[in-house]
């Protein structure tokens, strides 16, 4: 049995040689699912080679078929929308403070993204929290 898994491992498996690629047009904002994506024989620089590890994504541009699909093209799923209202939240040890603010960006959970403080109008930088919110602060 162990000599069949050495042998086995040896082996190279054409499935896992090359680079992940689509099967069909994917346009840009749009989650990837198992059934759009296959294996290429070639093995492109720099390309993802693993499906799972892209499965769930959100593609930042339109994939196209048979091309090789680099990490750059895919992202976290958005959870805000451009122009989209929000709660700014700034904490600082046991202070929090929040607000209202606009959207300027979309963006998926950790993504940084601009925001416009309703009050104030003034524009800031924060990172998307797994509720939607923005984190903003030091």
């Amino acid at each position: 049995m162990l000599r069949a898994l050495a042998l086995l491992a040896l082996t190279a498996h054409p499935a896992l040689a090359g680079s992940v690629v689509a099967v069909r047009a994917i346009r840009a904002q749009t989650v990837v699912t198992a059934a759009d994506l296959d294996i290429a024989e070639e093995d492109a620089p720099g390309a993802v080679t693993d499906i799972m590890a892209i499965v769930g994504l959100e593609t930042k541009v339109t994939l196209y078929p048979g091309r090789p699909i680099l990490p750059s093209q895919l992202g976290p799923p958005a959870l805000v929308e451009r122009n989209q209202v929000v709660r700014m939240v700034f904490k600082d040890g046991p202070l929090a403070i929040s607000t209202d603010g606009r959207t300027l960006d979309r963006g998926g959970e950790g993504e940084r993204i601009r925001v416009m403080n309703l009050g104030s109008r003034q524009i800031v930088t924060g990172a998307v929290a797994a509720d939607g919110s923005i984190e903003v602060g030091p």
